[in-house]
């Protein structure tokens, strides 16, 4: 089901890709889908969902640097410039070079 929704998040068909990583969050809770939920929210503009989903993700693996990055842009679409900062430096200090 993560599969799937990656795929249709490519075909840019989000609201059936969060369905489909729903589907996979109910089966096998774990970063991946919450991830990829919280892309395609973003994708939607739901940014204070697509902040929920990757602070979900961040629980279940709090060294990904990608995740921090993710939340760094949630939260600067969010105009919370201080916190996003804070992320994009934690991402950094992970090892993110994006």
């Amino acid at each position: 089901m993560n599969w799937i929704g990656y795929n249709l998040n490519y075909l840019k068909k989000y609201n059936e890709a969060i369905q489909e990583y729903d589907k996979a969050i109910e089966l096998h809770p774990s970063d991946n889908p919450w991830d990829n939920k919280g892309n395609a929210l973003f994708s939607l503009g739901k940014y204070d969902e697509a902040l929920k989903a990757f602070e979900k993700a961040i629980e279940f693996a709090p060294n990904k640097a990608i995740y921090w990055n993710d939340k760094g842009n949630a939260l600067k679409q969010l105009n919370l410039t201080t916190e996003a900062d804070a992320a994009y430096a934690k991402a950094k200090e992970l090892g993110y070079s994006g």
